[in-house]
């Protein structure tokens, strides 16, 4: 081997990340051109050009762009599910919990608001393996507060379940609007009047015995 190829060589080793930080840096750059272009209107070119990457490279780990969304989608909404289980894992007081969740929605979308609006305002969200994603993750969400309202009540498991819907939704709508009002309400406050609004119509059913 020439001194040139050696050299050539040692370049190409050293611009080799391991498989899973360079599907990071990939999905980072997606994230960006998505958040700017849309699903539609953004390019794999665009991505292997924000991700300082060949575009070979790029179809190495995502053969498609849908590929490469429902990748970005999925951890997304598995790094979401997490922090509100951790959250609702936290504590054994049920009051503690539902503020602990409420709160760590609101800081999750403001520490990753391009993601968030990319998932849950995309120009794809009525595409079948992207609402199915979602919806799995909704039940998810809807199903850990429902446990948490059925130990604190007699109300039945399809009753909470309804109403851990109803509290799911009120996170997700309220702290999206949330992210519109563009600082002019403390993330704290406003993740705090959401549980209490929450909390207080969830301790208006009886109590178990």
């Amino acid at each position: 081997m020439t001194q040139d190829s050696e050299k050539a060589a040692r370049r190409a080793t050293m611009g080799r990340l391991p498989r899973d930080e360079r599907r990071s840096q990939l999905l980072a750059a997606a994230l960006e051109v998505f958040a700017a272009n849309g699903y539609h209107g953004a390019a794999m070119d665009e991505i292997a050009e924000a991700a300082k990457v060949s575009k070979p490279v790029l179809y190495q780990h995502f053969p498609s762009k849908r590929e490469l969304y429902l990748a970005l989608l999925d951890s997304h909404l598995a790094a979401l599910t997490a922090q509100l289980l951790d959250a609702l894992g936290s504590t054994t007081d049920n009051k503690l919990r539902v503020q602990a969740t409420m709160r760590v929605y609101f800081q999750f979308i403001a520490a990753d608001d391009q993601a968030h609006r990319l998932v849950f305002e995309s120009d794809l969200v009525n595409d079948p393996d992207v609402a199915s994603r979602l919806e799995k993750f909704n039940a998810g969400y809807a199903d850990a507060i429902a446990k948490v309202i059925a130990e604190d009540t007699k109300l039945a498991q399809v009753e909470a379940r309804l109403l851990g819907r109803a509290l799911a939704g009120m996170a997700q709508i309220s702290a999206r609007y949330w992210l519109e009002t563009n600082g002019d309400l403390d993330l704290e406050v406003a993740s705090e009047l959401v549980y209490r609004l929450a909390w207080r119509g969830i301790s208006r059913f009886p109590k178990e015995s």
